[in-house]
């Protein structure tokens, strides 16, 4: 934080990952003045109008692009959405993963506070564990949303502009960068901001290199975790039982403002009994089964998986995900 995933994208997201949601019906947008402010933008930089001019010389409008963001996979119910990520193969496939990191995996985990099931999830939601990484060129998919897209338009203006910065920084091939239709890209699904405010070079060669280099992928998703405030070893999200209508607001994306005792109550309660500080941050979380809400208590460590994606359907995706990953490594 996507495809999102290459099926999500972490607008973060990183996420840097976000949930985007649907094209809004809205006036085109002035693209010449845009390219204008633009290149001043960039100038202010530190780039020379010929420099920005060059950069945004191939940029194309992709249609596929606008056609994959009005309909973005979170829009689904959970009960279609979680199918799509909690599968056998993709099990199979970050065992293995984590079995041939082992080691950087847990050097990442120590280094940053970070689970190590969490940070072998996110790279298996993403990409597969780098199969699926995207097949849109970055630049056509910024340009694309930045010039094209009102209802985001400023966000992925601020990302093209950031993406120019990060190819000169790491020297990356512009020309063959490819990502989900938000622009992210590599092994976590790093948009340009996030490539360059989180990403590190955890295997210390002098790049970070977050496209073709599993190693610093691992550590930049740890953290980009850390950053964000990852409490290792706390609870993420638990279950509740509801008798009722809950009294609290279901989290729809805003900060933490509401506590634990704001949310529980005679008719909404913990599955399983056990102490908890009732005066900390949480959100509530619904899910939408085939015939039913299911109701969960989304903590601390929850909440910083949606800085990551801000979809609680990713969030949750991702924990399921990583608990089934620890279970399964702890029986290997």
């Amino acid at each position: 934080m996507t495809r999102i995933s290459s099926l999500l994208a972490p607008l973060f997201a990183p996420i840097g990952a976000l949930l985007l949601g649907s094209v809004a019906v809205a006036e085109p947008l002035d693209t010449k003045t845009l390219t204008a402010d633009f290149i001043k933008e960039q100038q202010a930089k530190g780039f020379t109008q010929a420099e920005t001019e060059a950069f945004l010389a191939d940029a194309k409008l992709n249609q596929d692009v606008l056609d994959a963001i009005s309909r973005p996979w979170e829009a689904k119910p959970w009960h279609v959405y979680y199918p799509i990520f909690l599968t056998e193969k993709r099990l199979a496939a970050g065992l293995k993963f984590w079995n041939e990191h082992e080691q950087t995996i847990a050097r990442a985990a120590k280094t940053y506070g970070v689970d190590p099931q969490v940070i072998v999830a996110i790279i298996g939601i993403e990409t597969f564990y780098g199969g699926y990484m995207g097949k849109y060129p970055v630049l056509d998919a910024l340009y694309t949303l930045g010039f094209h897209y009102p209802p985001r338009a400023d966000f992925f203006r601020s990302e093209l502009g950031q993406l120019q910065q990060l190819i000169k920084e790491e020297k990356l091939p512009l020309d063959e960068l490819k990502g989900s239709y938000a622009g992210a890209m590599g092994y976590g699904q790093f948009i340009s901001s996030s490539y360059r405010h989180y990403a590190v070079d955890f295997d210390g060669d002098g790049q970070r290199d977050l496209l073709t280099n599993p190693v610093d992928a691992i550590g930049s998703v740890a953290n980009y975790f850390h950053e964000h405030g990852w409490q290792a070893g706390e609870p993420v999200v638990l279950p509740l039982v509801n008798e009722g209508t809950p009294k609290a607001k279901v989290w729809s994306g805003e900060r933490l403002n509401l506590t634990v005792a704001d949310i529980l109550s005679p008719d909404l309660s913990l599955k399983k009994n056990q102490d908890l500080n009732a005066s900390q941050k949480a959100m509530l979380v619904a899910l939408e089964q085939a015939d039913s809400a299911e109701y969960w208590l989304g903590l601390k460590n929850f909440y910083v998986i949606t800085r990551y994606n801000r979809s609680p359907l990713y969030a949750m995706a991702v924990y399921q995900f990583s608990e089934q990953l620890k279970h399964a490594h702890d029986q290997s």
